[in-house]
C-alpha cells in the first residue's frame, strides 16, 4: 500500500513499525459547536484509511482525543477560548457543553457509517500526562516559563519547519508566522505549553500544577494523548490541511524532543471542502452541517459517497448541484446493486479478478474514486453472475460503507416506500414519458406524491426529496 506522506511530500510505501500491526492518531473535534460536513470530511476519509488497513489484514488501533479543555480562537496560542464562548452562547457549564457536542459529533459519524475508533480520550482526563510530559520537556531544557505560562523553545529542536511547500490557500488563516504578538515568546514560533491564572482569567476549568493553577495549551494534549494509548513510535497521524501549522509541526517538535527519537513516520492530512464563498468553518457561521442536508431530503451515505467520488488530497467543491448529482447518482447505484439476483455460484477466480483491481485503487494512496468505479465495473461485468457480484459488492462495502446491499430500514411512515422502491417508479415513469403514455406518468408522480415524495426532473435526470 503506497500513501502520500505530508512530511515527506512523497508517495511512500506504508511500513507500519510492528509488522502486521498499525497505531494510528486522529485528531478529534473541539466539542463547542456542531460539526460541519468540512470537519465531516475529514473524518470519513480516515475511516476509509482505517478501514483499508484492516481490510488488508492489518491488527489496527486508532485513538481520537476530544478538545474538552479548550482551543483559543486563534491557534497561534491567541484569542478567546471556543469552549468558553460556547458555554457562555448556550448557557451551559463547559462539561454540559462538552458532553453534548461529543455526543453530537459521534450520532453524525453513526450516520455517515464511521467506526468509532479504538480509544476516545477526552483531553480533561489527561491532565496528569500533560503535566509529566511538560515537567520532564522543562527538565531537558526544552521549555522555559515566562509571564506566567511555560512555553516550548523552538530554537532548541534541529529542524521546527518539518511541514513546508504549502500554498498560502492551504492553510488555515491566523496560524502562519508572526500573527502572535506574545512578548513573553524568545522565539516568534515559541508556542505554550501551560497557561497559568496570569492569562484568560475567566478559564472555566484549571488545574493545579507546578507552574501556578491553570490549564495546557491545545497542542501537547494530543502528543501525550498519543503517547499515552500508542507508544513512543506512531504509524499514521491525521487531520484536516488546516493542523498541519501550526498544530502538528508543534506535535513533532515537543514530541521528538521528549522522547529522543523520531515519532511518526507517515502524516494523512485532508484538504478542505470548499464552497463559492471558501473554506467552509464554523468562525464564518456559514457552515452546513449533516443534519440540515437531512431536513433537506437528502440521507448521509448520499454524502458519503460525494465525498468517496473525490481524492483526498484534492479541495472538495460543495454546491447544490453538484451534491445533488452524486446524491442522484448514489440512489441509481444501490438501486442497481439491490436488483441483483444470487443467480450462479461465487466464481472464486472472478471474485479474486475485480478485488484486485479494488485493491489496486486504494493500494494508490487511498484512490476512492477509482474504488468507486470498480462498484460499477462489478455491475456491468459480463463474466460474472449475481451471486458473484452480489459477494464483491458486499465485500467492497467492508471499505467504502455505503450500505449498497442494505434495504431501508426505516420508511417515512407506515407502508411507505423505500428508496429502491421509488428509484423503481421514477424509471417506470420515464419508460412511460419515453412511450408518450402522458397519463401514466403523471399517475406515477400522482403515487409518489401521495407517499410524500416529491419528483424534481433536471436536464442529468430525476431527483427526489421526501416531504
Amino acid at each position: 500500500m503506497k500513501l502520500y506522506n505530508t512530511r515527506t511530500r512523497q508517495i511512500e510505501e506504508f511500513i507500519p513499525h510492528e509488522a502486521g500491526k498499525v497505531s494510528m492518531y486522529t485528531c478529534g473535534p473541539t466539542v463547542y459547536n456542531f460539526a460541519h460536513i468540512g470537519n465531516l470530511r475529514t473524518y470519513l476519509m480516515e475511516d476509509v484509511l482505517e478501514k483499508y488497513f484492516r481490510y488488508v489484514g492489518y491488527d489496527v488501533k486508532r485513538v481520537m482525543n476530544i478538545t474538552d479543555i479548550g482551543h483559543l480562537s486563534d491557534d497561534a496560542d491567541s484569542g478567546e477560548d471556543k469552549m468558553l464562548l460556547g458555554a457562555k452562547r448556550e448557557h451551559k457549564s463547559v462539561l454540559e457543553l462538552a458532553k453534548f457536542y461529543t455526543d453530537a459529533f459521534f450520532a453524525d459519524c453513526k450516520k455517515l457509517n464511521i467506526k468509532r475508533p479504538d480509544v476516545v480520550q477526552p483531553a480533561t482526563g489527561c491532565v496528569e500526562e500533560f503535566i509529566r510530559v511538560i515537567r520532564d520537556l522543562e527538565k531537558k531544557g526544552f521549555a522555559y516559563k515566562a509571564g506566567g505560562n511555560v512555553y516550548f523553545d523552538t530554537s532548541k529542536v534541529k529542524q521546527y519547519h518539518v511541514f513546508f511547500n504549502f500554498k498560502e490557500d492551504d492553510l488555515e488563516e491566523g496560524v502562519r508566522e508572526g500573527v502572535d504578538k506574545d512578548e513573553n515568546k524568545r522565539n516568534k514560533n515559541d508556542f505554550v505549553l501551560w497557561f497559568t491564572k496570569s492569562k484568560f482569567e475567566d478559564q472555566a476549568l484549571k488545574w493545579d500544577s507546578p507552574w501556578g493553577v491553570g490549564y495546557p495549551g491545545w497542542h501537547i494534549e494530543c502528543s501525550c494523548i498519543a503517547m499515552k494509548n500508542l507508544g513512543e513510535y506512531l504509524d499514521v497521524h491525521c487531520g484536516g490541511i488546516d493542523n498541519v501549522f501550526p498544530h502538528h509541526t508543534n506535535e513533532i517538535a515537543q514530541s521528538e524532543a521528549y522522547l529522543g527519537h523520531p515519532w511518526c513516520r507517515y502524516w494523512f492530512h485532508v484538504l478542505h471542502l470548499n464552497t463559492a464563498g471558501g473554506k467552509m468553518s464554523k468562525s464564518s457561521g456559514g457552515f452546513l452541517t449533516l443534519s440540515k442536508l437531512e431536513e433537506e431530503g437528502h440521507s448521509a451515505m448520499e454524502y458519503r459517497f460525494f465525498c468517496l467520488l473525490s481524492h483526498y488530497r484534492n479541495s472538495l467543491v460543495y454546491s447544490e448541484d453538484n451534491f445533488e448529482n452524486a446524491a442522484n447518482a448514489y440512489r441509481k447505484l444501490k438501486s442497481r446493486a439491490l436488483a441483483l439476483t444470487a443467480d450462479g455460484a461465487v466464481d472464486e477466480a472472478g471474485f479474486a479478478k475485480y478485488k484486485q483491481q479494488f485493491c489496486d485503487a486504494l493500494d494508490a494512496d487511498l484512490n476512492t474514486s477509482l474504488a468507486v468505479t470498480c462498484v460499477y465495473d462489478v455491475l456491468k461485468a459480463k463474466d460474472i453472475e449475481g451471486a458473484t457480484k452480489r459477494a464483491l459488492i458486499a465485500d467492497f462495502d467492508r471499505v467504502l460503507s455505503l450500505d449498497l446491499l442494505k434495504e431501508e430500514e426505516k420508511k417515512q411512515d407506515e407502508g411507505g416506500l423505500t428508496d429502491a422502491q421509488i428509484e423503481e417508479m421514477i424509471a417506470a415513469r420515464l419508460a412511460a414519458k419515453k412511450a408518450k403514455n402522458y397519463a401514466e406518468a403523471d399517475r406515477i408522480r400522482a403515487e409518489l406524491a401521495a407517499q410524500g415524495v416529491v419528483l424534481t426532473d433536471t436536464p442529468a435526470g430525476t431527483t427526489f426529496a421526501r416531504k
